[in-house]
């Protein structure tokens, strides 16, 4: 029965929910662009592509559950961290997580079609991985341009990850934290790997669950030391806390 039922599921996923994710991203890429000149770029942001994540989780159906919720000061600039593992990932982390996201994205994204300008328009930080001094300054004039209660997002792992086990990091979060002086946000992203695993084409629906932990002050402390006690609190939410 179990099998019956998976098959009839990656009927409706190809046949419907994935050629409507894509429908659906277009047209909301060109809606986040509007609304960013017409309102506000926050607006489009959290409220229009919000929206996109979450009609696409619900269609899976993806049910989520947020942990630490207590943890966000809105007022605050958060340099945020999470564990990547899954193209879910960014839909529940935009949809669920209650901050106003600007992303750090690779450069060739600002190519994909509604999309790219949507995230452009919204504000979110393109960098070229292969130019690391031109990635830096991008991020730093992005930050100058951005008010309080904003959270720029690194996935620190630089890719996702294939198996669901967290990858060792990348530097450049912690030294944007140390050199702006600015806490930390750590965030464990749990159930995404089981609905749609790195490099698979086998959607299914699942649970999954955001757990914020508790900022982490730069105040005196290093790159290396900033970068192990984020791993550290990613790593604690996780099944069997990979090393």
């Amino acid at each position: 029965m179990k099998t019956v039922l998976s098959w009839l599921y990656q009927v409706y996923a190809w046949l419907f929910l994935i050629p409507f994710a894509f429908a659906w991203s277009f047209v909301m890429g060109w809606m986040a662009v509007i609304t960013a000149m017409l309102i506000s770029q926050r607006f489009a942001s959290q409220r229009v592509g919000g929206l996109w994540a979450r009609v696409i989780g619900w269609l899976t159906p993806m049910f989520v559950s947020v942990d630490g919720e207590e943890h966000i000061d809105p007022k605050q600039t958060y340099v945020v961290v999470c564990n990547h593992s899954s193209q879910y990932d960014i839909l529940l982390v935009y949809g669920w997580l209650d901050l106003d996201l600007r992303w750090v994205m690779k450069e060739e994204l600002r190519k994909m079609p509604g999309i790219g300008a949507g995230c452009e328009k919204v504000g979110h930080i393109f960098v070229d991985r292969s130019d690391p001094e031109s990635a830096r300054r991008a991020i730093n004039e992005a930050l100058a341009r951005i008010g309080d209660g904003v959270g720029i997002l690194f996935f620190p792992e630089g890719t996702r990850s294939l198996d669901g086990r967290l990858k060792p990091f990348k530097k450049g979060a912690f030294r944007l934290a140390v050199d702006e002086q600015l806490p930390i946000l750590p965030l464990t992203l749990l159930g995404t790997h089981e609905i749609l695993p790195a490099k698979s084409a086998m959607l299914r629906p699942g649970k999954a669950r955001i757990v914020i932990h508790p900022p982490i002050d730069p105040t005196g402390k290093d790159v290396r030391t900033l970068m192990e006690a984020s791993r550290e609190a990613i790593a604690s939410a996780m099944p069997g806390k990979p090393a």
